[in-house]
């Protein structure tokens, strides 16, 4: 074993898809689940927009926090802890009985709840790739990472319906909540912070680190952090931030309302809408394994500006495209398909986001992308309860050319980003007699 390189790395990533697929299904189950839960609690859909946006308030308030708690104690120990709080408030969500008073309070709570503890899993994921994947592998590992998105979110409509239909909506959380338990449970076991902590890593892969990998001690003390006034300072993560926002208001609209625009907009029924509103996740997973392999051939033949920046900005300003013209189909079976596409144009830049984050943070991977993520979420939390608010005055055509706007402005943002320039920790300052020979 510790004589020929292994591929543990790969079977680490595919196991971070899974935990990322178990995220967006315990997050994306509520909005399938909303017309029953609207009945037995009496919400209006401006009221699941504040349920909708709870989670990401919390969610993006813990980026930061999540991904400095990774660089500290390392993604192993932090991700299995997220995965056990997110399952706990995933079955909490569906305890809240029907009947009690202050029921719509109760819900937020959880749902802020929720979204802190999974706030870890893309800032830990990421930590984790600064410390496993080398730089030519990163655009795939990401790729193979937020597939989980389309995955789990995939899964959801069927899966929450069949349970809603035979055994109520509850049931489907307690069944999310269970499956996240079990996934925690393996990466725990599975997992090392570092290569050199794992027993199964062959000696040579040790003594041999790959090219481009990031390799660092994972818990420093404070004088090896990169200080945040060099972070907020930086054009390049201000440029990606913007940019996150946009993606995260129109990622949020299929994860928080696709569903409910088919069944009440489109008039598709409740196995219809499960149906078609399994698309847009389809090819999310398909389009991020394709953008993160077109990522790294990209990088690897013209550099990382053209693999990271110019990739991200051309399928950014395409799923624009998609949703302004998805929008204007009259055919509910055909606008579901365009508006498909439009996700997985959207989601063929999202291995971009992540990579570009470890390329100029490196072992600071952690901190800079919760930043970054933030933005997202922040982008998720207004579309949620903005996208029914336009949708009630203007129309539901109206919400997606407001995203279609979005999409050009994030990918505008993106010309501006630099992979190449890595985010450094400023020299010490000269004292005494050294400092003034330096300034003579």
């Amino acid at each position: 074993m510790n004589a020929r390189p292994s591929n543990l790395r790969w079977l680490l990533i595919f196991w971070l898809f899974v935990l990322s697929a178990v995220a967006y299904l315990d997050r994306v189950n509520i909005s399938v689940a909303a017309g029953a839960m609207a009945r037995a609690y009496g919400l209006s859909n401006i009221q699941l927009g504040w349920v909708f946006s709870a989670f990401l308030v919390g969610y993006a308030l813990f980026q930061t926090v999540a991904g400095s708690l990774a660089r500290t104690f390392g993604p192993r120990r932090v991700l299995a802890a997220g995965v056990f709080w997110w399952g706990i408030f995933t079955a909490l969500t569906a305890s809240i009985p029907a009947g009690m008073g202050g029921a719509l309070f109760l819900l937020l709570a959880v749902r802020f709840l929720l979204g802190a503890g999974e706030a870890v899993v893309y800032p830990a994921s990421n930590q984790f790739i600064a410390h496993w994947i080398p730089r030519q592998e990163r655009g795939i590992a990401n790729g193979w990472i937020f597939a989980g998105v389309g995955a789990g979110a995939g899964f959801a409509p069927p899966l929450v319906t069949y349970m809603a239909i035979r055994h109520g909506w509850r049931s489907s959380f307690w069944l999310c909540a269970t499956l996240g338990f079990l996934a925690g449970s393996v990466w725990y076991l599975l997992a090392r912070d570092t290569p050199a902590e794992h027993p199964r890593v062959s000696r040579l892969e040790r003594d041999n680190p790959r090219a481009g990998l990031d390799v660092g001690a994972q818990r420093s003390s404070s004088s090896d952090w990169l200080p945040w006034r060099v972070i907020l300072k930086s054009k390049d993560v201000w440029a990606v931030t913007l940019s996150y926002f946009c993606y995260g208001y129109v990622a949020w609209i299929y994860f928080s309302w696709f569903y409910i625009y088919l069944a009440q907009a489109r008039g598709l029924n409740l196995k219809a809408s499960a149906f078609y509103a399994m698309l847009p996740f389809i090819a999310m997973a398909i389009c991020c394994l394709l953008g993160g392999t077109v990522n790294d051939r990209l990088s690897k033949q013209y550099g990382l500006r053209v693999g990271r920046s110019i990739l991200a900005s051309i399928s950014i300003l395409g799923a624009g495209a998609f949703l302004a013209l998805g929008a204007e189909v009259a055919s509910a079976r055909f606008a579901s398909l365009v508006l498909a596409g439009g996700a997985g144009a959207l989601y063929l830049s999202q291995s971009s986001f992540w990579s570009v984050t470890v390329d100029i943070a490196g072992t600071h991977a952690g901190p800079v992308s919760g930043f970054m993520n933030m933005a997202n979420q922040i982008g998720g939390a207004v579309t949620s309860s903005l996208t029914p608010v336009i949708a009630k005055h203007f129309g539901w055509t109206a919400s997606f050319l407001v995203a279609a706007g979005l999409c050009g402005l994030g990918a505008l943002a993106w010309l501006a980003v630099d992979p190449e320039r890595r985010l450094l920790r400023p020299a010490p300052q000269l004292r005494g007699a050294a400092a003034l020979r330096s300034e003579r």
